[in-house]
């Protein structure tokens, strides 16, 4: 049974006296404890709603009822693990082919991305009988020794690059060797990856495989260009290498174009190995490796076993069944394409009108917001990107938000594919922190966030809009403690919408024995309410 709800202060005391520094807290300076997750919205122990923008796992939302049921059933009736026959095993695995090309038609399950790619890499070097990988720079592929080993990300703050290791460059359009004026940035950033290749090779070395995230996340949200990934599997199996493609992160049809971002790089490419995890459970632990027929033979040829002691459990397999289900039940791929066009389209607008939005790149839900210092440079806007996410989002906007990006520049959208599009107003809060930014706000708050995470308008479900309303008698500073959250039903479009109220929402802290605005206007990205003393925040 669970413990006697305990306050904030006690749990945190908890955790420091029994988990290790290593294992870091978002807001590290003032914690939020989440008790409860629904759709795209966290719940703290007060009853606060924070739109989660950081979770890229609950794909179809938290708590979603369908997955709860799947997972709940089957739970109910057996699980165990994959050395017995059963049905739900065969039908996932069934499925997962349906979404891949014909090609890829053997699977392995596990339980989490980190699994995946080890396994994948073990693969590779058994059906090549090669050893070396190559991998982009600041590639993140998880957290076992065997992959930090290839994470760029990490290893060069640790033990540093193994000599088996070999990098090539990010292909980034925007601050890489190759930009946005480069006649064919696809074949020049393939050229690098050669060149690497030939390198090897000239040291009598042996590529067994090139990883890469079919969109590099950690990296600042990349969009390889177009043709890029063909031109490198042509040099990667020229060289005997396979090529692992990464879908851990990018999944599932949130670039709302295809079902696998690999499929942006055009119909005829294939990998040879594609790994996934995060979205494909929805938070319960899943992940999966296919590959081919030749590969997944040579790998039997060694006549070891690869046993999984949960992966392909009945219980987790009716959880990946149930989230493809929803994803086609609720058409959440297109879902994800208009949402992001949305977005891109708001984002946009942003960037022509202010100097440190350098750049705004993505497809469906895989966005990037680049923010610079100087046009000219491109100069990270580290500090910048920090006090957005850390001062406008989480205090006045409730919006669970980070950076990424190799210098922290940038703040990548990455909530579920449930996310609606609607209330656009709530771009208003960035207006205001971009305007203050220019004017150069006062530096060295000390936010700098520590794990990836998003950027995302808040939705409205059902044709309603959440409104945060601010009270000048509110203490500044204080997360919430200013804040009256409304719910208000939409009367209007995008651009000039009024919204009139239907029923007071979650109220951030105690009543502050005010009264509450009836209406809210937006216009232009800014917001009014209709009584004195008042402010709509978005």
């Amino acid at each position: 049974m669970a413990a006697d709800p305990r306050g904030k202060a006690e749990t945190l005391a908890l955790r420091r006296r029994l988990l290790s520094d290593s294992c870091r807290l978002f807001y590290p300076e003032d914690p939020i404890k989440i008790v409860r997750g629904q759709g795209q919205y966290l719940y703290d122990e007060q009853g606060a709603e924070y739109l989660d923008c950081i979770n890229n796992v609950a794909h179809v939302g938290h708590c979603h009822p369908l997955v709860v049921q799947a997972a709940h059933g089957q739970n109910q009736v057996l699980n165990t693990n994959s050395r017995y026959l059963h049905d739900n095993i065969v039908d996932y695995a069934q499925r997962l082919s349906e979404t891949l090309p014909q090609k890829l038609c053997v699977f392995y399950f596990l339980n989490s991305g980190s699994e995946a790619n080890d396994l994948a890499l073990r693969l590779a070097r058994q059906y090549t009988g090669h050893w070396d990988v190559v991998v982009l720079d600041h590639a993140y592929h998880g957290h076992l020794s065997s992959l930090i080993d290839i994470s760029p990300y990490k290893f060069r703050d640790l033990d540093g690059q193994k000599e088996w290791v070999h990098v090539a460059p990010l292909p980034d359009t925007y601050r890489g060797l190759y930009r946005e004026d480069h006649p064919n940035p696809a074949g020049a950033y393939a050229g690098e990856v050669k060149r690497v290749v030939n390198s090897v090779q000239e040291k009598g070395r042996k590529i067994a495989a090139f990883f890469v995230e079919s969109l590099p996340s950690v990296a600042g949200q990349i969009i390889p260009p177009a043709g890029y990934f063909p031109e490198v599997a042509e040099h990667i199996h020229r060289a005997g290498g396979l090529f692992v493609a990464d879908e851990i992160q990018v999944g599932f049809g949130r670039v709302g174009k295809h079902f696998w971002a690999f499929q942006l790089q055009g119909e005829d490419f294939v990998p040879d190995i594609v790994t996934m995890g995060k979205s494909i459970g929805n938070g319960h632990p899943v992940a999966c490796v296919a590959t081919t027929q030749a590969v997944a033979r040579a790998f039997e040829a060694t006549g070891v076993e690869y046993f999984n002691t949960f992966g392909g459990s009945p219980v987790s397999c009716a959880v990946g069944l149930a989230v493809l289900h929803v994803l086609e039940k609720e058409q959440l791929q297109a879902h994800a394409a208009s949402v992001g066009s949305v977005l891109m389209e708001l984002l946009r607008q942003q960037k022509a009108k202010h100097p440190i939005i350098g750049d705004v790149r993505g497809i469906g839900l895989f966005i990037g917001v680049d923010l610079i210092k100087d046009e000219a440079t491109r100069k990270p806007a580290t500090e910048e990107a920090n006090y957005m996410v850390s001062r406008y989002f989480f205090l006045e906007t409730s919006c669970l938000c980070s950076v990424q990006g190799p210098d922290w520049e940038g703040a990548p959208p990455r909530p579920g594919v449930c996310c609606c599009h609607h209330a656009p107003g709530h771009l208003g809060p960035t207006e205001g922190c971009l305007k203050e930014l220019a004017a150069g706000p006062e530096q060295g708050r000390g936010h700098r966030s520590v794990c990836p995470s998003a950027w995302w308008p808040a939705p409205c479900s059902h044709g309603f809009t959440w409104v945060r309303a601010v009270h000048s008698q509110g203490r500044q500073g204080h997360r919430g403690s200013q804040t009256q959250k409304l719910r208000f039903a939409s009367l209007g479009g995008p651009g000039g919408s009024c919204f009139s109220a239907a029923t007071p929402g979650t109220v951030a802290e105690p009543d502050l024995g005010l009264p509450v605005p009836t209406a809210v206007g937006f216009g232009d990205g800014q917001a009014s309410c209709s009584l004195p003393g008042w402010k709509a925040s978005g």
